[in-house]
């Protein structure tokens, strides 16, 4: 079956960083671009980065460039979410997708608080 399993999530004080995971399962990572998600209580659903097939080319949404980075390892089929200097409104279910394809995993909870 064709599914991504979110991992890597949990609860971080402010400024603390997390590694979020993003492994593929019945199909293989290399020919699709990857994009990251987040739904915070309340809100809808938001792209915060993407990443293209080979990992040239990345984009971030203006509430965390700078302190996110994006990454793929295709030979492990898995992109990751590097996430630093974490804020209280970072606070989400973070998800990942290939653009274009309707599903979507579980997710991880990630929580920024003191």
């Amino acid at each position: 079956q064709l599914q991504l399993v979110e991992s890597g999530g949990g609860l971080v004080q402010p400024g603390g960083s997390l590694r979020l995971s993003c492994a593929a399962s019945g199909f293989t990572l290399d020919s699709y671009a990857i994009g990251w998600f987040r739904q915070a209580p309340g809100k809808e659903r938001e792209e915060i980065s993407c990443i293209n097939s080979s990992g040239g080319t990345t984009t971030y949404a203006d509430s965390v460039k700078g302190r996110f980075t994006i990454s793929r390892d295709n030979a492990n089929n898995t992109v990751y979410l590097q996430m630093n200097s974490l804020k209280p409104e970072d606070t989400a279910v973070y998800y990942c997708k290939v653009p274009g394809w309707n599903f979507w995993g579980q997710g991880t909870q990630v929580t920024v608080s003191s």
